[in-house]
């Protein structure tokens, strides 16, 4: 009977053994940049969320900060998502439009 998910996490010599994980993998983008408003598991409190940005980590970290500038508001990068503290999509839309991306504002 041969298993596939036979692997070694426990070694009397060495103890625990931990698998390396790589960094999440990104989707590449349709080249539309997506504006969503979320208050889920925010207490109420409303983040737009910035998605379809095919850049780096320290070139999105850029681009929030330009954001946060703009809207005058917080803001943070996670996972790759740009998110902009109270509800400033137009305020988002026009800035990056500006800057030359197609941009649409997704849900409610």
């Amino acid at each position: 009977m041969s298993n596939d998910n036979s692997r070694l996490v426990y070694s009397t010599d060495s103890g625990r053994i931990k698998e390396e994980k790589s960094a999440p993998k990104r989707e590449k983008g349709d080249g539309i940049v997506r504006i969503q408003r979320q208050t889920k598991g925010r207490k109420g409190k409303g983040v737009c969320l910035v998605t379809g940005l095919d850049l780096d980590d320290a070139a999105l970290k850029l681009v929030a900060a330009e954001l946060k500038k703009v809207c005058g508001c917080g803001g943070a990068v996670k996972d790759g998502i740009i998110e902009i503290q109270g509800d400033k999509r137009d305020q988002i839309k026009a800035h990056l439009e500006k800057k030359g991306h197609t941009v649409k504002l997704a849900g409610g």
